[in-house]
């Protein structure tokens, strides 16, 4: 039996352009594709090339399933928004890999990198992330709502700027103005925070406001939102939009 090979690709965030040349290789060699439905719907189809969409939560089944499809011999793609290592994908196949029978151990593995949306968000507005940063993702689906508190606080403390991923839900639509109101506790009022709502795409809409102005209706789950830290600043300029960055180096610590 041939041996099989696994790619976990990153689509980036939103149109071809933004595909990296080895994620467009590695989808061309690829007998099938695994992902969730939308972002599988990004991929130009190609005849004879299978498709296994699944819903958003089920990403261990996803991953269990392409892993035996390409322990079977088969050459697979799972596909990832952005950067499959980042809040995405490589992290449940590798957690479906450790669980697993020992052949998926055995498999060729590649992981395709992408641009994650927070790298995104920052080139259109500046270089919000021009000093250290963190990104935190606003689920409580994996980890306890407490946890997350304390890591805002932290970061804030701590003088990071911040990316959010997955700011808010239908299951839980309050949760980005408590996080605001976390940081407002901690941080000035005019530090800016960037809405960068589906960023390569058609739709895309980008915004700044001041954090004393963020509300959580300004984001949905398409929306990835960067706050800048004390430091940040915004570079007015005549007839363009402000450039948002934060210096490279750092005040008294």
């Amino acid at each position: 039996m041939a041996k099989g090979k696994l790619f976990i690709v990153g689509l980036g965030p939103g149109e071809a352009r933004y595909l990296i040349p080895e994620a467009s290789d590695a989808l061309s060699e690829a007998e099938a594709l695994y992902g969730y439905q939308p972002y599988l719907e990004r991929i130009p189809a190609r005849e004879g090339q299978a498709r296994h969409p699944s819903d958003n939560r089920e990403e261990l089944v996803r991953a269990g399933a392409a892993l035996a499809h390409a322990a079977g011999g088969a050459r697979v793609a799972m596909v990832s928004g952005g950067d499959p290592g980042v809040f995405a994908m490589a992290a449940a196949v590798i957690e479906a890999i450790e669980a697993g029978p020992a052949e998926w151990r055995a498999l060729d593995l590649v992981i395709v990198p992408g641009i994650t949306a927070m790298l995104a968000v920052a080139a259109k507005c500046g270089a919000p992330l021009g000093h250290d940063f963190c990104a935190i993702s606003l689920s409580d689906n994996l980890k306890p709502w407490e946890v997350i508190e304390k890591r805002l606080r932290l970061a804030a403390q701590a003088g990071f700027a911040m990316a959010f991923y997955n700011p808010v839900s239908k299951a839980r639509p309050h949760q980005l103005d408590t996080a605001f109101d976390i940081l407002r506790a901690e941080l000035p009022v005019g530090v800016p925070v960037i809405f960068g709502r589906a960023v390569g795409r058609p739709d895309e809409r980008m915004r700044v406001v001041p954090l004393g102005h963020a509300r959580g209706h300004m984001a949905d789950m398409a929306t990835c939102i960067i706050v800048g830290s004390p430091e940040t600043r915004l570079v007015e300029r005549p007839g363009l939009p402000a450039l948002v960055y934060t210096p490279r180096r750092a005040g008294d610590e």
